[in-house]
C-alpha cells in the first residue's frame, strides 16, 4: 500500500477511526494522532502542531456536516510521515474555507501540507506532517 507520501506504508499501518461529527469526540481524533506521532518519534512540539491542525480540520469539517453525520478519520503512517485524512457528509452547498482564510493559515504552518476536497456531498481534509529530519 502506498500512502500520500509515495513510500509504502509500515505494515499497512492504517488506523480507521469513525466518531459522531460532535465536538465533543475531537478529543478521541486529537489523542489519536499524538499516539501515532509519538509512534513515529515526531518532537514533543511537533506533536502539539499535528493536534492542533487535526483539531482545526475537524472543526473546519463540523460547521458544513449534516445533521446526525460521522466524522471519518484515516491515519497512514509511513516511515518519516503521518497523513491524516478527515472526512465528512455536508450539507447542500457548503463550502470550506477559502485558502487565504486564517484556518487554513494554520493548517498549512502546522503541517508539511494541506489540501482539502468537497465533491458529491462528502468534504475531505487531507493533512500530511513529516518528522523533521526525516528522509
Amino acid at each position: 500500500m502506498t500512502q500520500l507520501t509515495g513510500q509504502p506504508a509500515i505494515d499497512d499501518d492504517v488506523v480507521h477511526l469513525t466518531v459522531p461529527a460532535d465536538g465533543g469526540y475531537l478529543s478521541v481524533l486529537r489523542t489519536a494522532t499524538a499516539g501515532l506521532a509519538a509512534r513515529l518519534q515526531f518532537a514533543l512540539d511537533e506533536i502539539e502542531d499535528l493536534r492542533i491542525a487535526v483539531d482545526e480540520a475537524c472543526a473546519m469539517l463540523l460547521a458544513i456536516a449534516t445533521r446526525d453525520a460521522e466524522l471519518e478519520c484515516r491515519f497512514a503512517v509511513t516511515e518519516d510521515a503521518l497523513s491524516v485524512e478527515v472526512t465528512v457528509p455536508t450539507v447542500r452547498g457548503a463550502t470550506l474555507p477559502a485558502e487565504a482564510s486564517f484556518a487554513w493559515k494554520v493548517l498549512t504552518a502546522l503541517t508539511t501540507s494541506a489540501s482539502a476536497t468537497a465533491t458529491d456531498g462528502r468534504a475531505t481534509i487531507a493533512l500530511l506532517t513529516r518528522r523533521s529530519g526525516g528522509y
